[in-house]
């Protein structure tokens, strides 16, 4: 077959374009060639219309006949005497012209109301009545298909080649908008490609016993769809690509169906063959051999159809620059392979599969592990695939880390059809790539790696001989135990479990078998005991809250009401299951801190009202209870008194009748704390305390601290013995870490709690008074704690001192004016010492972090975020002024990737507060931080990191310039009056300001430039006007777009009008060759359809840039060719050079070049495919794009 780029050149254009529409009919010259070889394997043969009627006047009867008059090809229409139109000839003409249009068929896809087997019916009377005609509605069709105003005339139909009616069409192409129908964003394009493919099908579906073998309506529409498709009009390939693939699938279709019933009657003609010769019918063998002979002749000429359809249109289109096409001619070689295995199903076609499962863009790679999908599916297939699978199984694994997790979750997919349907199966290490995708974040990527997990489970399960996991979960939860501890995530349980919980649901629901392995004295290891209690209780937690872990939700998921009820059902499970045994659980582990942890996560998920409503649970709640107790007094860690913490508010809350009996076991329990506290208190007071009194004191007021949380200590009066321990331990600087972080703790939550009852309860102006007070002591103690050494002690005051100074702040009392006495506003030191603590501990970089591990860098950061959350609220909630925001501002671009999200709220809530003010205090935080580069060596470097702080603040002003003119205008107001402040020392010094000012100059309106400019003037001296900051500022003033660089001059921005400039690098042609192409004398656009060839001196001239290969394209041997187009390139030497007579031409012929597309193709190697870096697609190997294809990009 002749390919676009092996052409030779002509002298006149004429030539070329008469050897260019040579590429269209070499669909017919195939199809000529496979008739000839038919014929010539066959020998000499009656015609085929004679045969087979022959065939039909030998028919006895229908209900004897094989095959269906409508099965059969109709006769070819008789030849209209042309020299007399009878008048029944004219009524028929003028009702033909009655019949259906394209635009009826183009307006039926599109709006997709109508049926498409109506539209198909209606087109084909009109086909029957006139053939040329019908088909000239249905080319029509597909050309406003396309998005092409041009309409195809009956005489260029009939005298035309398809290269010059390509070429014609595209002069008339829609040069308006570079979208077409099937490029249109929205569900109107999901529509129309539905529709189109539809009437595709439907189109063959209705010809499949008659018009497919009329040796014309298809061989003439597949002749032009392949010359469309090898357009670079990207509209033009793109649908006829679509159109075409889509009409071979169900050629395709009907080719099985002959292959079936050629089976089928050669059954019945060996059979009746096979009988003695007395029981032979001679017309029954004659009858069945014509049929069988009829069909075969059909057969082959459909092969000869889909063979010219496969070769001109999806072996040049699988590769091509544009991804949705290359998608299109995948998804549709997958239902060949699999209707047609016969004719596809081999390595010469299975070879594209594996070549673009190296595609660069996702949806191809999709659609490619989609069509392999379909064929491990079917059991006969898997023998075919021998040798696809060992040669890409390699490739097939890596792509379970492809960057699109759709491609991934289908891979995985494929890979478990691969394991079950294959002898070989995967490998033990091959299965390893699969199994960490469990704890995946995407879900349905991981939901896929445990869909595999499990089978893989099953199939270990079955070779050991273990009991199956539908008979019980014991198997499955010991592999899973095993599975969890090999892999080494034991931090990410829920999402082991989550992934799981599709596939294995019933398994993780069985807590008797969980429960029955942690209770059995010698059933388990300690180690699996660890990872079982972590699976059951995330277990638990997914039965309960029916929600995924955190990083796979996408979105707020509302239940159903039938997994609502499934919830429901769960929890009465675990609350009944569970309310007996977890008391023994905690008992038999209460001295694990980590496992003991988890199991008291459980009662969280029960359904507490059954301790009411259910009979002889009081006994159950008795024990839980004082388990819980026993934990507290026995441990010190602060996870597990923090999950006590959270237990304990749970039992306590008003809702439930049984909470004073919980109320009262966890009073007796605070009772017993204090005690011990205040035991030690007057030996710690007076220094005589040794370490184990202060170990215990740290000890009871760090568990008194840790319920606090969750129930009132006020009662306990411990404020007062804390204060005096913190205020002595101050004073003499004796700091015992544990001690006095345990302290500050209790004292906060004794004003916190306080706080909750003078609101809820109406207290005395004496004791909101005494309450006041000891607030204000405590914010002194935690102002002195500041300044410690220990690092413990000064980030929990200050956390501490964010926390009460918001709650007894203004703000808070603002709806209840009777407890305006409670108001506490922080001192100027205090403000102060806040400010510096930000800079010093917030606000930089820790040394020591860098020899930690990156767990422990991620929890200090955490910590970081919390004090700067907690410093910045009190700024938005009123507490402090919001000029305290400049030492918050200041840091913005430097720790932008730490704290930037933090900041831009700050700012942006600013804003609504005041938003000159917010303004002033941006202005003011570069003042500072010039300030401080004045008082060191001012250097450069300083000033750029300014500048960039500047610029990112000034982005912060929005787009809506009205709305912030206010706002800037004081900005520049507040700059310009501190850049002309003149100090004692030197005058002027700060003039250098205003480069940085120039920053926000370009969100000014004109007329505030104007005025600021007066100002400027007014304000610097007459001998400062010449100053480069100055001259600087003024033409930032003066301009109107934000200045690209100070250094630069008119002379950078301004170019040459008369010189174009290029949109992107571009290869570009000598001036020679640009006169020789003849572009300025045609205005037909460069199609590889429709091109005008060059002179073979021209392409011998040595010019790099249009070389066009002299070697047909084998697809035998899969040699690597490029065959490129000569574009026409322009550079600023040849454009000047053109006459200006032709500019004109030029123009027109560029903007024509806006909808051309470069498709130029380069077959690639096997080899080449040995990892992604060698994937290489059409847009990899563009030499000579197009003048104007960005519109297309």
């Amino acid at each position: 077959m002749r390919q676009p780029g092996s052409l030779a050149g002509g002298d006149s254009t004429n030539d070329s374009l008469d050897e260019w529409s040579d590429l269209c009919s070499d669909y017919e010259d195939e199809l000529r060639t496979a008739k000839r070889k038919k014929s010539s394997a066959y020998g000499i043969q009656p015609p085929k219309r004679s045969r087979l009627k022959a065939a039909v006047r030998e028919v006895s009867s229908p209900s004897d006949s094989f095959v269906s008059t409508a099965d059969l090809p109709p006769e070819k229409p008789p030849q209209v005497n042309t020299r007399r139109a009878s008048p029944q000839h004219a009524a028929r003409a003028k009702n033909a012209n009655k019949n259906i249009t394209a635009d009826d068929i183009y307006n039926a896809v599109l709006s997709g109301k109508g049926a498409m087997v109506t539209v198909v019916d209606e087109w084909l009377d009109t086909y029957k009545q006139s053939r040329e005609l019908g088909l000239l509605v249905l080319v029509n069709f597909l050309v406003q298909s396309c998005g092409c105003k041009g309409v195809v005339t009956e005489e260029m139909f009939s005298s035309q080649q398809h290269a010059e009616i390509i070429s014609t069409l595209t002069k008339e192409f829609n040069e308006d908008s570079v979208n077409y129908p099937l490029s249109t964003p929205g569900p109107q394009l999901k529509r129309f490609k539905a529709n189109l493919c539809e009437f595709a099908k439907v189109l063959v579906r209705s010809c499949r016993n008659s018009l497919v073998f009329d040796e014309y309506l298809f061989p003439t529409l597949l002749a032009l769809l392949t010359g469309l498709s090898d357009s670079q009009v990207r509209a033009f390939r793109h649908t006829s690509t679509l159109f075409a693939v889509k009409l071979l699938t169900g050629l395709v279709e009907v080719a099985a169906h002959l292959s079936v019933q050629i089976q089928t009657l050669q059954r019945r003609y060996d059979i009746e063959f096979g009988k003695t010769a007395f029981e032979q019918t001679p017309e029954r063998l004659e009858e069945l051999h014509a049929t069988i002979s009829q069909l075969h002749d059909n057969r082959e000429e459909l092969a000869s159809i889909m063979n010219a359809t496969f070769r001109g249109v999806f072996v040049h289109r699988y590769r091509d620059k544009l991804p949705e096409i290359r998608a299109a001619c995948i998804e549709e070689m997958g239902m060949w392979l699999k209707t047609d295995p016969e004719d596809f199903l081999n390595d010469g076609c299975m070879k594209y599969l594996g070549w673009t499962l190296h595609d660069k863009q996702s949806p191809v790679r999709l659609q490619c592990v989609r069509a392999l999908q379909g064929l491990y599916k079917e059991k006969e297939f898997i023998g075919r695939l021998e040798l696809f699978t060992s040669r890409f199984k390699e490739r097939i694994l890596s792509m379970v880390l492809d960057k699109e997790p759709d491609v991934a979750l289908e891979v995985v997919n494929l890979l478990l059809l691969i394991q079950q349907s294959t002898e070989e199966g995967l490998t033990e290490v091959e299965c390893g790539h699969i199994y960490p995708l469990v704890y995946a974040s995407h879900r349905g990527l991981a939901c896929a790696a445990a869909n595999f997990l499990y089978h893989r489970m099953e199939w270990m399960a079955a070779e050991q001989k273990l009991k199956s996991f539908e008979k019980g979960a014991a198997a499955f939860i010991q592999m899973v135990m095993a599975f969890y501890i090999q892999c080494e995530f034991h931090e990410h349980a829920a999402y082991l479990v989550d992934s799981l919980w599709d596939v294995a649901g019933a398994e993780l629901r069985s807590w008797e078998t969980m429960t029955a392995f942690l209770l059995d004295e010698n059933g388990i290891q300690d180690e699996e005991e660890s990872a079982l209690i972590e699976i059951m209780v995330c277990a638990v937690q997914r039965a309960s809250q029916a929600t995924p872990p955190v990083g796979r939700a996408h979105g707020r998921k509302i239940l159903s009401a039938k997994d609502k009820k499934i919830q429901d059902q769960d929890r009465s499970r675990i609350t009944a299951h569970f309310i007996p045994l977890l008391p023994q659980l905690l008992a038999k582990y209460s001295a694990d801190e980590a496992k003991v942890t988890l199991l008291l996560k459980v009662p969280l998920c029960f359904d507490l009202e059954l301790f009411s409503s259910a009979q002889g649970m009081s006994n159950h709640l008795e024990n839980l209870l004082t388990q819980v107790c026993a934990i507290v007094e026995k441990h010190t860690d602060s996870s597990v008194l923090e999950a006590c913490a959270h237990l304990v508010s749970s039992l306590c809350s008003d809702c439930y009748t049984f909470s004073s009996r919980a109320h009262t076991a966890f009073g007796q329990l605070l009772d017993t704390l204090s005690d011990c506290f205040n035991s030690y208190l007057s030996e710690l007071l007076q220094g005589s305390a040794d370490e184990d009194d202060v170990y215990h004191a740290a000890v009871a007021l760090k568990r008194i601290g840790a319920l606090s949380c969750a129930k009132d200590p006020t009662a306990w009066k411990l404020f007062d013995g804390c204060l005096q321990l913190l205020s002595s331990r101050v004073e003499t600087t004796e700091v015992e870490v544990e001690l006095m972080v345990s302290a500050l703790k209790c004292a906060a939550f004794h004003l916190m709690w306080a706080k909750v009852n003078t609101v809820n309860s109406s207290l005395k102006q004496a004791e909101m008074k005494i309450l006041k007070r000891e607030v204000r002591s405590f914010c002194k103690v935690c102002q002195s704690c500041l300044s410690v050494t220990a690092a413990e002690i000064r980030e929990q005051a200050f956390e501490l001192l964010c926390d009460l100074l918001l709650l007894f702040s203004e703000t808070s009392v603002r709806s209840e004016p009777e407890l305006q006495t409670l108001v506490h506003l922080p001192s100027d030191s205090l403000r102060s010492e806040m400010a510096a603590f930000l800079v010093d501990y917030v606000f930089t970089d820790d040394e020591e972090l860098n020899e930690v591990g990156e767990e422990a860098k991620i929890a200090r950061l955490q910590k970081k975020r919390n004090q700067l959350a907690g410093y910045c609220k009190l700024v938005m909630y009123g507490v402090l002024d919001l000029a305290a925001a400049t030492d918050v501002f200041k840091h913005y671009s430097k720790y932008f990737k730490d704290y930037g999200d933090i900041i831009k709220e700050v700012i942006s809530k600013s804003k609504l507060i005041n938003p000159v003010l917010s303004a002033k205090t941006v202005c003011l935080s570069l003042q500072q931080l010039f300030s401080e580069m004045l008082t060191e060596e001012q250097s450069k470097q300083d000033l750029g990191e300014i500048r960039d702080l500047a610029k990112r603040l000034a982005m912060s002003f929005g787009i809506d310039l009205h709305r912030a003119r206010a706002p800037l205008v004081a900005l520049h107001m507040d700059g310009v009056g501190f850049a002309f402040r003149a100090s004692a020392e030197e005058e002027l010094q700060n003039v250098p300001f205003l480069e940085i000012l120039t920053e926000f100059s370009f969100k000014l309106l004109p007329k505030d430039r104007a005025q600021i400019a007066s100002h400027v003037k007014s304000q610097c001296p007459d001998a400062a006007l010449c100053w480069s900051p100055v001259r600087m500022y003024l033409r930032s003033l003066e301009s109107r777009s934000k200045p690209k660089d100070h250094g630069e001059g008119l002379s950078a921005v301004t170019s040459d009008q008369n010189s174009p400039l290029p949109k992107r690098k571009r290869t570009t042609v000598n001036a020679s060759a640009l006169d020789s192409s003849g572009v300025h004398s045609s205005l037909t656009p460069v199609l590889s359809s429709t091109v005008l060839k060059e002179p073979s001196k021209a392409l011998a001239s040595g010019d790099h840039g249009g070389g066009l290969s002299s070697e047909p394209l084998s697809e035998d041997d899969f040699s690597t060719t490029l065959s490129t187009s000569l574009l026409p390139g322009r550079s600023q030497t040849s454009t000047r050079r053109l006459p200006t007579v032709r500019q004109a031409d030029l123009n027109s012929h560029l903007t024509l070049l806006s909808l051309i597309d470069d498709v130029e193709e380069e077959e690639p190697d096997i080899e080449d495919f040995a990892s992604d870096s060698s994937n290489t697609t059409d847009s990899q190997h563009l030499t000579t794009p197009s003048v104007l294809d960005t519109l297309f990009d």
